[in-house]
């Protein structure tokens, strides 16, 4: 299995050192922690990360920051994966930037700033069970369909010996029929 890594990207340095604290506190050191200062940066970690055979099952971004916001990374983010969940974090986006991040990204959660511990914690925990069981899903319907092409195929060769089978009885009933009614017509 793929080691998990959360990314967190705030243009404030003191906010991604309060967020990696949390996080570290409520996780423990089940998923590692990236941390970048802006959009481009995320994007240069998260690609590097998957290049790397990392798995993210979560980004936590802050909206305002300088040249890419926060709803245009998380949706080039939702671009490369869209299954990872993105959470915004931050103390001044507008309805408009959600939406945004809601239609285009598939925005997990949105957090006001400055946070509260509980809820904070209670939606990464609750976004990270979200990830393991749609994941979990995902595993299951590819065994699912593995297991009905198997059966596909042994109803195939099944329905051939059938058929197989029935030209056979037929072909043997026509020789009988046949040597019978020869001794009675002759």
């Amino acid at each position: 299995m793929a080691q998990q890594v959360i990314i967190c990207v705030d243009d404030e340095e003191i906010v991604l050192w309060s967020l990696k604290r949390e996080l570290n506190e409520t996780l423990g050191e089940e998923y590692l922690l990236e941390t970048a200062e802006s959009g481009e940066e995320a994007l240069e970690v998260f690609q590097e990360l998957v290049k790397n055979g990392y798995e993210i099952p979560l980004v936590i971004s802050d909206h305002i920051m300088y040249a890419m916001k926060g709803d245009e990374l998380l949706q080039h983010i939702h671009a490369l994966s869209p299954k990872t969940l993105k959470i915004m974090l931050t103390g001044q986006a507008d309805l408009e930037a959600v939406t945004h991040a809601v239609n285009y990204a598939n925005l997990y959660r949105y957090i006001a700033k400055p946070w509260e511990k509980t809820d904070l914690d209670l939606t990464i925990k609750e976004a990270l069970r979200r990830y393991a069981q749609e994941k979990q899903l995902a595993e299951q319907q590819v065994i699912l369909q593995n297991m009905n092409t198997i059966l596909e195929q042994q109803v195939k060769e099944r329905t051939a010996e059938l058929e197989a089978a029935n030209a056979s009885k037929d072909k043997f009933f026509s020789i009988i029929a046949h040597d019978l009614r020869t001794p009675f017509t002759g």
